[in-house]
């Protein structure tokens, strides 16, 4: 990539009146160089089957095109059009709830071979009309895909050819490793195999769900071959992968093994929506782009984030071009807002685009025209942003489907709140606090010996190979964090039946049988000095066999019991977190961890609100971010090369004190109220 992307979605098909000349000039008046087109409108490019339409995608990609702006087009298979569905009704997802209705998107099984035959024609006439023209940079595949719950009678089908292969065809094999005997679940011939929908099995649901992400594999990969054939050398193939939604991008999407599904993709994509206001963090922005830039080691692109979106994502002054640098930060070559203008009917009315329902130039377009022009001017310094951590983070969906089955905080009642993700984020969020960049890591990453620190929460369900992994890595000199429920199970959800945390009891030098919810325990002991230490959620009785006690319970009936341990084992160290803790007591704790493995730096000394992100530019200097996220004006001590600021261009020294903007201010999360640093 030459340079920094600024893009919007942009849908003429949407418009309440003919403004395309006017939109494109009020683009380019804004420094926006691309726009993606035609995802969402398969209904209109083919309004009937096989009778095809694309006269708004070419008359966007004529103006486009006459005006030097970029175009992103879209697949746009993920909202089918009626004439399907009355034709063949069963394209429509059978889910737990039963046979589909029409009317939402992302509401077909993407395995139907009809919909499959439909999908790749609308493709392939998309790419003839598209495909060539030089204004089209690249193809995003689909959008925001899962596996949209599919469950029904093709879907069980595969599901029981997947199985006969992955057990040789041993229905004895596949029994024991799910503990059918249970209740008389059984499987005693493949014929009889049951519908999955009704399993009360974790095992088995769990394998289904596994199952099911492989889906959106292998569905990305067939677009992605179709597109292949049309696209030019010099043409990228990206999807927007999502997140967890609570309302914003939230931890792992269970739906879909990013790692896997990236595959398909020369540029991994991403749409991160987040708080805004005084909820804005960037928590949600660097989770995100360190996910998605993990994909393939490399620079990635958000094709999606919102720019007003609903009353409460409405920014504060300064707050955009706060959000736009935070996404650069992390790695993103692009950062392109859904979208354009405002929706004026229907199911996103209110999820509103950089122009109101007006069209008028409002404070949130003004915004977009100064990022729009600093990423022009600055974009060469800023591009391929290349990134060199000392921690991973490792994360799995199997693990996070585990916990669904078996809920951290479930009772003999059932239900439990505590997710996976909820784990994910308690972890994730405090490094970030205390400006931690991180990699991610998945359970086939075939080596971590690259990271002085290995971040592991709740990997509760594992294979013995990857538990093995671990132990080696501190065994070899590397340092590991990790938490309760971790190596609880193997990949089939069963239960190891030697003391808790299988294998890991070795680099850990702990072991724990019973575990319960916390009332009223607080921890105790000399190594942590937190006040709010009272614990919430879950906590494991653990009993170190060799490890340091760096902390234990303070509670009448469980002081005896471990609550924070550390262990030395061959060349390294392990750290055990055996209870869910508050946030500023978690933040100390991991204070403790990054000394002990050797990272801890001047950045770790500057906490939130004023966030610290660094890398390496095409240039070979080091670019480092100062992001503030509060309303004050933050004093930062810069330690490092002397370089100079991107914006002021005045020079900056070792021990200098520098000046962050703070919201509220045009000059909101700057150096010295002009910008990032540079050095060499």
């Amino acid at each position: 990539m030459d340079r920094l992307l600024y893009g919007v979605a942009y849908y003429d098909e949407y418009m309440p009146c003919d403004r395309l000349d006017k939109d494109v000039e009020m683009i380019k008046a804004a420094g926006i160089n691309l726009v993606r087109i035609a995802e969402s409108t398969w209904s209109t490019c083919e309004p009937q089957e096989g009778v095809f339409d694309f006269s708004h995608v070419t008359r966007v990609l004529d103006a486009m095109e006459a005006a030097g702006i970029s175009v992103i087009i879209g697949t746009p298979t993920y909202a089918i059009p009626t004439w399907m569905v009355k034709s063949h009704p069963d394209v429509l997802a059978t889910t737990k709830r039963g046979p589909g209705i029409y009317g939402a998107r992302q509401i077909m099984d993407i395995t139907h071979p009809v919909y499959r035959y439909y999908g790749e024609r609308v493709i392939r006439k998309l790419m003839e009309v598209s495909a060539h023209r030089k204004c089209v940079i690249g193809f995003q595949l689909d959008n925001e895909t899962k596996y949209y719950d599919t469950a029904g009678k093709n879907v069980q089908e595969q599901f029981v050819k997947y199985l006969r292969t992955k057990f040789n065809d041993d229905l004895d094999a596949m029994n024991q490793a799910f503990g059918l005997d249970y209740w008389s679940n059984r499987i005693n011939a493949w014929e009889d195999f049951p519908d999955v929908r009704g399993t009360i099995n974790g095992s088995l649901g769990a394998e289904f769900q596994k199952f099911q992400r492989t889906l959106v594999d292998d569905y990305l990969q067939w677009q992605a071959d179709i597109v292949k054939e049309y696209a030019r050398e010099d043409q990228f193939i990206t999807h927007n992968f999502d997140f967890d939604w609570r309302g914003y991008s939230y931890g792992v999407q269970p739906m879909v093994d990013h790692k896997h599904a990236a595959r398909a993709l020369t540029v991994a994509g991403v749409d991160i929506y987040h708080p805004t206001q005084d909820e804005l963090t960037g928590a949600e922005i660097s989770y995100g782009g360190d996910s998605t830039r993990s994909l393939k080691a490399d620079n990635y692109f958000v094709l999606e984030t919102e720019a007003q979106g609903f009353p409460g994502w409405v920014p504060y002054d300064g707050q955009l071009r706060l959000q736009a640098f935070s996404h650069l930060a992390s790695g993103a070559n692009m950062v392109e807002y859904w979208h354009w203008h405002s929706i004026h009917n229907s199911f996103e009315t209110y999820w509103k685009g950089l122009l109101s329902h007006d069209f008028k130039e409002n404070d949130t377009y003004r915004s977009a025209k100064v990022i729009g022009k600093e990423f022009a001017e600055l974009g060469n310094h800023l591009v391929n942003l290349k990134k060199h951590n000392k921690v991973g983070f490792l994360v799995s969906n199997e693990a996070q489907t585990a916990l669904d089955w078996f809920p951290i905080d479930g009772t003999a009642g059932g239900g439990g709140g505590c997710k996976y993700n909820d784990v994910v984020r308690y972890v994730y969020d405090q490094l970030y606090k205390l400006n931690v960049e991180c990699d991610f890591l998945w359970p086939e990453t075939e080596s971590f010996a690259q990271y002085d620190l290995l971040v592991v929460p709740a990997l509760y369900a594992a294979p013995e190979a990857l538990l093995q992994k671990i132990n080696d890595y501190v065994a070899a000199g590397g340092h590991l964090f990790t938490t309760f429920k971790t190596g609880f199970t193997d990949e089939n959800l069963k239960v190891f039946h030697d003391s808790q945390p299988h294998i890991l009891d070795r680099c850990l030098g702990i072991s724990y049988s019973h575990f319960t919810f916390p009332k009223q325990v607080k921890l105790s002991g000399e190594t942590y000095h937190c006040e709010d230490n009272e614990l919430k959620n879950f906590m494991e009785l653990v009993n170190p066999e060799g490890a340091q006690v760096l902390a234990s319970y303070d509670h009448y009936n469980w002081k005896r019991y471990a609550a924070v341990t550390r262990n030395a084992y061959g060349k390294g160290t392990a750290t055990y977190l055996g209870c869910w803790t508050g946030d500023a007591m978690l933040r100390e704790i991991l204070t403790d961890v990054l000394k002990d493995a050797g990272l801890w730096g001047m950045e770790q000394e500057v906490e939130f609100p004023v966030i610290i992100k660094k890398g390496t530019n095409d240039l070979g200097k080091e670019v480092v971010y100062y992001l503030n996220y509060s309303p004050e004006v933050r004093n930062v001590i810069y330690h490092g090369t002397d370089g100079e600021e991107l914006f002021g261009k005045a020079a900056v020294t070792d021990g200098q004190v520098l000046e962050i903007g703070g919201l509220g201010s045009e000059d909101c999360g700057t150096v010295n109220k002009r910008g990032a640093v540079l050095h060499g």
